[in-house]
């Protein structure tokens, strides 16, 4: 089968337009609002009088929830042409609010479309794929992490009632979620992996505790929206408010974990490129010792591996979400949905190389800005910031990085012999063999 990430001219021209949408009418506001309002604070009047005028140009130019299929009001677009999106979207905070493709949103809104009932649809999905409200996945504990087998936050089932306890950890957004999507245990008998449930819990619901926000890297800005530490205290909510069946929590959690692994490794790769770019600008606007930083040798091999790593990333993630569309192609034409899981290897392949390339790209960009670049004044201290959070979310590097050995792994047999396959004496004696075999069938031949 052949591999094409050929862009029609019609998307052609609309990646054109986001670039130039972004760059003039979208990062301003990144710059106006840096310390003072969170894209998720959907409360805020200035900001969103702001935010509204261009949703409807985005709208207008058929770009809104490309995500989400056309019967809910988007496009429903494939991965790669997703990711070319998001690669654009990845250089502002607000633009992924503006495109109505934010995450932790974007991922809700698809588990309450498979998911939710027709009165949870109107009340939630619907003002949410407007862009009116914001929401928050909650997943983590703080004694598991991420890791689900450890997870003690429990839901019992009491008459037309789930009830919850325990805590859950960095739940992002919480300070202006409407409600929350919440992984719990159902059933403590068995593995999570068919124990656990998704459950829909309004913001508000009583005995739902904040304990603090916490806030990456000691920041508490009004532009920081937070990571909440959050306790179920008896919390009630209707037993509709179960998303999918009992005990589906964990395959839920992957296949709406899975793109959001894609998306943000393209966002990652519009991030480093614009780290790229500054610093490129840079180094042929400074010089040192009677000459421009940009034409000494150790800053042009840093340009060289910068660009080959984000040529090499961008292929990479591209390439997978190739790989999506393609299960989701197939399972369409049998009349089911794709599953995530067949394209795992190469989606936590994209998750491993993430943080990495940031940490990469975005050091020597900080690093060629001398003390600047370390500071408030340069937005590279911020994605610096970036690249650990890129390395832990949606589950940890070394994680992935077993999941992708494994199944590389599946793919070998032992060998029973003393030695190894590729042992040259014993290939010598086996090719020796073959030929003389060779040569006399020819001889008899003659």
């Amino acid at each position: 089968m052949a591999i094409d990430f050929g862009v029609e001219p019609e998307f052609q021209e609309k990646l054109d337009w986001i670039e130039e949408f972004v760059k003039t009418e979208i990062e301003p506001l990144d710059l106006y609002f840096r310390t003072t309002v969170s894209p998720f604070d959907k409360g805020n009047e200035l900001a969103q009088g702001l935010v509204r005028p261009l949703q409807k140009k985005v709208q207008e130019n058929e770009l809104w929830a490309c995500h989400i299929g056309p019967e809910l009001g988007g496009r429903g677009y494939g991965q790669v042409k997703l990711a070319m999106m998001n690669e654009i979207l990845g250089r502002s905070s607000w633009a992924p609010s503006v495109f109505g493709c934010q995450a932790p949103d974007s991922g809700n809104a698809e588990i309450l479309a498979h998911y939710g009932t027709d009165e949870q649809k109107e009340r939630y999905l619907a003002p949410l794929l407007r862009g009116e409200i914001s929401t928050t996945y909650s997943m983590t504990e703080p004694q598991a992490g991420s890791d689900p087998a450890y997870f003690t936050c429990a839901a019992v089932r009491d008459g037309d009632e789930w009830v919850i306890n325990g805590e859950k950890w960095f739940a992002s957004n919480y300070r202006y979620a409407e409600f929350l999507i919440v992984m719990v245990i159902t059933n403590p008998d068995v593995s999570v992996y068919q124990g656990s449930s998704m459950i829909l819990v309004p913001a508000g619901a009583d005995g739902l505790e904040l304990i603090r926000d916490v806030h990456l890297g000691g920041g508490s800005s009004g532009a920081d929206a937070g990571h909440a530490y959050l306790r179920f205290n008896d919390v009630r909510v209707p037993a509709e408010n179960l998303l999918g069946d009992e005990g589906s929590g964990f395959k839920i959690a992957q296949t709406r974990l899975g793109g959001g692994r894609v998306h943000h490794g393209m966002r990652s790769v519009g991030m480093a490129q614009r780290a790229l770019d500054m610093m490129c600008e840079r180094v042929i606007s400074r010089e040192t010792k009677g000459s421009l930083i940009g034409e000494k040798q150790a800053i042009q091999h840093w340009i060289a591996d910068s660009w080959i790593q984000i040529q090499q990333f961008r292929l990479q993630v591209l390439y997978t979400a190739w790989l999506i569309d393609q299960e989701n192609e197939t399972a369409a034409e049998h009349g089911g949905v794709g599953d995530y899981r067949k394209v795992r290897q190469h989606i936590a392949g994209v998750k491993v190389a993430t943080p990495k390339v940031l940490i990469d790209v975005v050091y020597r960009a900080l690093h060629s800005h001398g003390s600047l670049g370390v500071s408030s004044d340069m937005p590279l201290i911020g994605m610096w910031m970036t690249a650990p959070v890129m390395g832990i979310a949606d589950g940890p590097t070394e994680v992935h990085k077993d999941t992708i050995a494994k199944t590389v792994l599946k793919g070998y047999t032992p060998y029973e012999g003393l030695f190894p396959s590729a042992h040259i004496p014993t290939r010598v004696e086996e090719a020796r063999l073959h030929i003389e075999a060779r040569i006399e069938n020819e001889v008899a031949n003659l």
